[in-house]
């Protein structure tokens, strides 16, 4: 692949990243209910998720997915289900989190946990999906070389501008959120407002499928 394929790739791959989808609100949501941590670690998940995904299309789903609607489908529901579950356990544990929180006790999901669920967001991701099927090929130096590596290549450019710029929306919603730190109520109320982004997102993901 050429220099210049690989910069018109990510200017194309950035412009898809930073309109706010899936990734995006999900760090956002992250970040005001768990703080900068999480959130962080979270689009770490996120973007390795993405990665795997990359590289399913990379090795051949990709036609699959593109001829079965069916089957996208039944994926993007998933994700959508994944993150409502996500959002109705962040209402949940809203008042809990805040009493912990204003003790100085981080109660919050372990690193790996964290890092798990990110990574389950990123997998389900109807947006990356359909950018890899419908961009993934454009990119492709067919004469160049091993086609499903360069897939590979595609995906991990995508992946690490993905994490980069989630990272700085998770971070932002985060350090607005610690410094609340001292008031329950503003934190459980942040918290709420992290789970509804989760539900509504969840649900807009949904209704868009089956519809």
């Amino acid at each position: 692949m050429t220099s210049s394929q690989l910069l018109e790739f990510s200017a194309a791959a950035l412009a898809i990243i930073l309109v706010p989808g899936p990734s995006v609100l999900f760090a956002i949501a992250r970040g005001i209910a768990w703080g900068r941590a999480v959130a962080v670690l979270s689009v770490l998940g996120n973007g390795l998720g993405i990665f795997v995904l990359a590289g399913i299309v990379a090795v051949g789903l990709g036609p699959l997915l593109a001829k079965s609607a069916a089957f996208t489908e039944v994926v993007e529901v998933a994700g959508g289900t994944y993150l409502l579950w996500l959002g109705a356990h962040a209402l949940i544990e809203r008042r809990a989190h805040a009493a912990s929180m204003q003790r100085q006790e981080a109660v919050r999901p372990g690193p790996r946990t964290v890092v798990r669920q990110g990574f389950v967001v990123g997998l389900l991701n109807p947006k990356a999906l359909v950018f890899f099927i419908a961009v993934f090929p454009h990119f492709v130096n067919r004469s160049g070389g091993n086609v499903t590596l360069q897939l590979f290549v595609l995906g991990a450019i995508f992946s690490a501008l993905a994490i980069v710029s989630d990272s700085v929306w998770g971070f932002s919603a985060g350090a607005a959120r610690d410094r609340l730190r001292g008031s329950p109520r503003l934190l459980e109320l942040l918290r709420a407002v992290g789970g509804v982004v989760m539900l509504g997102l969840g649900t807009l993901i949904i209704v868009t499928a089956v519809a």
